[in-house]
């Protein structure tokens, strides 16, 4: 199916030169004078080899045709990171390339969505927001009241974020999955 340059996005698969790539990131660029381009780096799906194209934003790309629908995280051991189709019981195994950055985040029964090709994972897409606890941060400076004034600490998956002075050890908060920023106190 053929799409235009600017609508390609982080996880889409296109084809090119009779070989499947997976991107890593899009972006649009428009100068002030002459055509707006997109740069998009990718990742060789057979080889692994990166890649950076350079295309007008109207220019017509062939993003081929995959397999996206919701998986469940079982576990991870030697052989990758191992999902279950809630529909058919059906497994697969990801490679770390595949699952890259969202490691740290995948919990044992966690629903995610995956894309497949001829059932090889090719990327995964995690929940927008999930739950952490808190379980390293500074202490709050005494004085420091500033609603914008946000503290490093550490959670119980391993990932650093920024958090306001209020929030302390053992608290469970929401990050935004998609660039670990923080959102909000767990409710629960």
């Amino acid at each position: 199916m053929k799409v235009i340059a600017s609508s390609l996005r982080k996880g889409n698969v296109v084809e090119l030169n009779g070989k499947l790539y997976v991107v890593l990131k899009a972006e649009n660029f428009h100068p002030g004078k002459g055509t707006p381009t997109t740069s998009v780096d990718m990742r060789g799906i057979v080889d692994g080899v990166k890649n950076t194209e350079r295309w007008k934003t109207t220019e017509q790309v062939e993003k081929a045709d995959v397999d996206e629908r919701e998986w469940d995280f079982l576990y991870e051991d030697g052989e990758g990171f191992h999902f279950m189709n809630p529909e058919n019981y059906e497994q697969v195994a990801a490679s770390p390339e595949t699952v890259g950055d969202a490691a740290p985040f995948l919990e044992p029964g966690m629903r995610v969505y995956l894309q497949t090709f001829e059932g090889v994972p090719l990327s995964l897409e995690l929940p927008a927001r999930v739950t952490v606890e808190i379980t390293e941060t500074e202490p709050v400076v005494k004085g420091q009241t500033a609603s914008s004034s946000y503290k490093p600490a550490m959670t119980n998956i391993g990932v650093r974020v920024m958090v306001p002075p209020h929030i302390g050890v053992g608290t469970r908060v929401v990050i935004n999955t998609a660039d670990n920023t923080y959102y909000e106190r767990a409710k629960d």
